[in-house]
C-alpha cells in the first residue's frame, strides 16, 4: 500500500463574490444559469494563500443549489 502525500491544512471562509449576490449568472462549465448565492474561499492555513474559490448558484425562483469554480461564472445574457 502506497502512502499518499499529506495535504497542507486549509481553512474555509466567505469570499468576495465576483458580482452582487442575487445576480443572474451563467455557469460556463455546465451552461446552466442561476442566481449567485455566495462564494467560499479555501486558504492555506499557514500562509493564507487562496487555493480554491467556489461559487454557489441556485436556479431563479428556487430549487437545488449547486457549486462551481468561481472562475467559471459570468453574468447571464438575458434575451427579451
Amino acid at each position: 500500500m502506497e502512502l499518499s502525500q499529506a495535504q497542507p491544512p486549509t481553512t474555509l471562509s466567505h469570499g468576495e463574490p465576483p458580482y452582487p449576490v442575487g445576480t443572474l449568472v451563467e455557469d460556463t462549465a455546465s451552461g446552466r444559469t442561476g442566481e449567485l448565492r455566495g462564494v467560499i474561499e479555501e486558504r492555506l492555513a499557514q500562509s493564507g494563500r487562496v487555493v480554491r474559490r467556489t461559487a454557489y448558484l441556485r436556479p431563479r425562483g428556487g430549487g437545488v443549489e449547486w457549486e462551481v469554480p468561481a472562475s467559471e461564472v459570468r453574468p447571464a445574457v438575458v434575451n427579451g
